[in-house]
């Protein structure tokens, strides 16, 4: 697994083998990121159930301003901070060690502007996380979403699809805030 465009580009990420850690692809990552281009620069990424980091990561060196990540394991919270520390992301870059939902729940609310969403397919925490999400994102926020393939969740009403793939395991949507769409955006691009 390596970060695979931007300042820290092929930069590897230790991935240990754990039970539901299903690192992002460098393929749907680069589909991704090329989507999320335009909206990078200063963006400030929430990237829930962050498991490897390679969202969150891939982000800030592509020019998010910062990046908050989410990992309820303690071994990979720990590797992520490690990643951190070896980039010198420490001011750009925070890991939280708890779980995602609780955190949704109980920490003070953010304003991001891109959310990631990948968590571990046999958990299906998916409802529960976009239900307690709207506090934490701006009005006009991106949310990506990760699922088996064929079973991509719908986020709660508010939002709506800009894009999404799939490969043969996983389905992938890119999702905008209707209220962003409501004044209109030059950069948009009809869903694909």
């Amino acid at each position: 697994m390596r970060i695979i465009g931007g300042r820290w580009r092929n930069t590897r990420l230790q991935v240990p083998s754990l039970d539901g850690l299903r690192p992002t692809s460098d393929r749907v990552r680069e589909t991704l990121f090329n989507w999320l281009m335009p909206k990078l620069p200063g963006a400030r990424v929430l990237d829930l159930f962050a498991g490897s980091g390679a969202l969150g990561l891939e982000a800030v060196s592509r020019g998010a301003a910062s990046a908050l990540l989410v990992e309820r394991d303690p071994a990979l919270a720990a590797a992520l901070r490690g990643v951190v520390g070896r980039l010198d992301a420490g001011a750009q870059v925070q890991v939280v060690a708890g779980d995602a939902l609780h955190w949704l729940e109980t920490a003070t609310p953010t304003q991001a502007d891109i959310v990631f969403m990948d968590p571990p397919f046999a958990a299906d925490l998916w409802a529960q996380a976009l239900g307690r999400l709207p506090r934490h994102v701006a009005a006009d926020a991106w949310l990506y979403v990760e699922a088996p393939a064929g079973a991509t969740p719908s986020p709660p009403d508010g939002w709506s699809l800009h894009r999404e793939g799939g490969t043969r395991d996983v389905g992938y949507a890119l999702y905008r805030r209707a209220a962003a769409t409501l004044h209109g955006d030059l950069n948009a691009t009809p869903a694909a």
